[in-house]
């Protein structure tokens, strides 16, 4: 019965992420990316300048640098460690070059959807803000496609209970921590007739606890617990990926070269020719929009929350998201791997990325263990945070803001976590797979529609900056 259900669930996922949807997302990246003459390019210091730079006096419940952790959060998990090594392990290390490539145009889209969150929420009287890709479908398309948002949100809190936020996340944790503290498995207990590592079981345990403890804050708390660990622990990833292609520099050139190879000739354990380009394509497409979600909606969700009176700003401060998470932290763990030779050894998700650590940092491979560990937890668990809020804020749009059905919502989120440790690895991936796909959809639709509205907002901004600066320039002459 199990294996029956994982076939299908298999089948289902190739289906959602054909080409149609591969093809929906490219376009949808290179077209708000041509309309705005690679904005992502041209603004890309100003973005970094004001991602560090928090706006004063804006409307808004958390701040700029706040609501980009939370989406950060949201992104920065095991999409990174766990999602890169999947994607190479099946489409061979060409999945990576078409990861980076999907990120490049997915920066113009996450842009967008930063101005549209800001453009068209809502802030009741009580401070409360409700923002996000179902209210620029329903203000800006108009209340005749609120039936798309309503689809939106509905898929949207599917992918935080079924998707990114509990079974991935938590299954990358619980799997890491076994293999560091028991990688033979020698030490079970059993359950639902099979054998788990008491070590998996400690973790899952420990995790719905303290998940539950910050959930309960709601956004205040989320951010602030964002704001510390999404910055440290990126930071601290960084510098262990560097140490190995540092150390391992003269093997990066040939590194480089198997990746741009096999990004169109395929990898030749999958078979070779156009059949395996298109699966890099599809897994290395798929798994770059897990991690840094450009197009799936969720960022704008954060987004609207910010503290700013300009659509533009936020746009560009939400555009770095998708740089520092997949064009940097993926692009880190992607080169460790291929650099090591990890991703064809036959090993599974985090496995992958743990060897390349093992085989690759000047340390014990107990230190390595224990570096990538702590970072896959800290990150997952903070992708879980991010995630609980989008869904709450998904389910607050379906039921008109009944606080019971969200803390209903909030108790199935908790019980996912206390499930996901006993997930099996492929169904949990095709599980998240299938949801984003899903939430994609109505969202993309949004964004090519309100293209307009990005391009004329953004004009209006650089175009009054570009005045601003010219009438500063004569007043100094």
């Amino acid at each position: 019965m199990l294996q029956s259900i994982d076939k299908f669930i298999t089948w289902f996922d190739g289906v959602v992420w054909g080409l149609p949807l591969i093809i929906l997302i490219l376009c949808t990246g290179i077209y708000l990316t041509l309309s705005m003459g690679f904005l992502q390019v041209r603004h890309l210091g100003k973005a970094l300048k004001f991602m560090l730079k928090n706006e004063e006096g804006g409307k808004g419940e958390v701040s700029s640098f706040g609501a980009l952790c939370t989406a950060m959060s949201a992104t920065i998990g095991t999409g990174n460690i766990v999602g890169v090594a999947t994607a190479l392990a099946a489409g061979g290390p060409g999945a990576l070059f078409w990861m980076v490539v999907a990120a490049f145009f997915g920066m113009a889209t996450k842009y967008a959807e930063g101005v549209l969150a800001i453009k068209y929420r809502t802030i009741d009287k009580d401070g409360h803000v409700l923002g996000g890709p179902f209210y620029y479908i329903e203000n800006g398309m108009g209340v005749q496609w609120k039936w798309l948002a309503k689809i939106f949100a509905f898929f949207g809190a599917g992918v935080g209970l079924l998707g990114i936020g509990t079974f991935t996340q938590v299954n990358g944790i619980s799997s890491a921590v076994c293999n560091f503290f028991d990688p033979e498995k020698l030490h079970t207990v059993s359950l639902l007739g099979r054998d788990y590592s008491i070590a998996t079981v400690v973790a899952g345990l420990c995790l719905t606890v303290f998940v539950g403890l910050v959930v309960i804050g709601g956004l205040k708390r989320i951010a602030k617990v964002s704001e510390i660990i999404v910055p440290f622990m990126a930071v601290l990833y960084f510098v262990f990926a560097l140490i190995i292609i540092v150390t391992h520099i003269t093997e990066l050139p040939a590194a480089v070269v198997t990746i741009v190879k096999s990004a169109f000739t395929g990898s030749a354990l999958a078979g070779g020719a156009a059949g395996t380009m298109i699966v890099a394509m599809q897994k290395g497409i798929a798994r770059g929009i897990f991690s840094n979600e450009a197009g799936l909606g969720s960022a704008p969700i954060a987004a609207a929350a910010a503290q700013t009176h300009s659509t533009v700003r936020q746009g560009l401060v939400s555009m770095t998201g998708t740089f520092i998470d997949t064009i940097i932290i993926c692009s880190m763990t992607g080169l460790t791997i291929v650099m090591t030779g990890t991703w064809n050894t036959g090993l599974e998700g985090v496995a992958i990325t743990t060897a390349a650590f093992q085989k690759g940092l000047p340390f014990p491979p107990a230190v390595a263990s224990l570096v990538l560990m702590v970072c896959l937890v800290f990150f997952a668990f903070t992708t879980i945070l991010g995630w609980n809020y989008y869904g709450e804020r998904c389910i607050e749009y379906l039921f008109n803001r009944n606080q019971k059905v969200v803390k209903g919502y909030r108790w199935l989120y908790i019980l996912a976590i206390f499930i996901g440790p006993y997930m099996t690895v492929q169904a949990v991936w095709n599980i998240a797979d299938i949801f984003n796909a899903l939430m994609a959809f109505p969202n993309l639709i949004a964004l090519i529609v309100l293209s307009r509205v990005v391009v004329a907002e953004t004009k209006a901004f650089f175009g009054k900056e570009k005045k601003e600066v010219t009438a500063n320039k004569s007043c100094t002459e």
